[in-house]
Order: structure tokens, then C-alpha cells, then sequence
């Protein structure tokens, strides 16, 4: 089942590939075993790049992508940006004197995310805590 975690992530100020190579190289960095992997995106030009796809071949990871204007297929990264900026930016705005401090803001809310805060959909657990029951029940 899926965990919810945030695998890994990358934030750039502008949209450039490299932050999409990067993130993935994080992501296999971390779990190297990604055959039969889909991997969710929306139409945006990153994802259709020639490597950005190869990539994703050369690691066994399908690539799922809905029509043109359908963002059917990256409704869970698009919840999670909901959540994220009704959680920790709407009303907060101001908050942040500079782009470092919002950028550091982010990653501090990934890592709550990932670890402090319990959804209902992984049965009262946080996403690590619900990746590592997985997992342990499967050894």
C-alpha cells in the first residue's frame, strides 16, 4: 500500500530540469529498488523531457500521465501541496522575511509531515510509522 511518505524532494526558485534530475537521484539514492515503481506527474514540460523519461525507463518506473488538463493522476501531490500551504503558509505569508527562511519553513514541514503528523488514512499513523509496520510485516 502506499505510505504517503515524501520520498524525496528539491526546491528550486525557477522550474528547471536539473531540479527534477536531482530529485529523482535522491529518490533512488534512498530505496534503489524501484522496478514496477509508477510514478505520478501532471503535464508539465519537465516530465516530458527526453531525460526525465529515459530515466525513468533505465530505473523499471512507469510513468503515469493523464490528459492534457486532467490532473486525475497527480491528485495525491497536489493534496499534499493543499495541505501544505493551508497548513503552514496561508496566514503566514508575512511570516517569512526572505526566501530562505520560507524555503527552510518547507523543509521543516516535510519533515513533520513525514514524521509527526497522523493521518487517518494510514490507520492513525504518521507516514514513516505506517511505511515501517508495512514493512515489518512483510519480513
Amino acid at each position: 500500500g502506499c505510505t504517503q511518505e515524501i520520498i524525496s524532494y528539491t526546491l528550486s526558485r525557477n522550474p528547471v530540469l536539473k531540479q527534477v534530475m536531482d530529485m529523482l537521484d535522491l529518490a533512488y539514492k534512498k530505496y534503489p529498488a524501484l522496478n514496477g515503481l509508477i510514478f505520478h506527474t501532471d503535464q508539465g514540460w519537465q516530465y516530458q523531457h527526453t531525460a526525465f523519461q529515459s530515466w525513468l525507463r533505465n530505473h523499471g518506473v512507469t510513468q503515469s500521465m493523464s490528459r492534457k488538463g486532467n490532473s486525475l493522476d497527480d491528485g495525491m501531490m497536489e493534496g499534499f501541496f493543499g495541505i501544505l500551504k493551508r497548513e503552514m503558509f496561508y496566514g503566514f505569508e508575512k511570516t517569512f522575511k526572505t526566501m530562505e527562511e520560507l524555503e527552510q519553513a518547507i523543509r521543516n514541514y516535510i519533515h513533520y509531515y513525514n514524521h509527526d503528523r497522523i493521518k487517518t488514512v494510514l490507520k492513525n499513523h504518521t507516514p514513516i510509522e505506517y511505511r515501517n509496520m508495512v514493512l515489518n510485516r512483510a519480513n
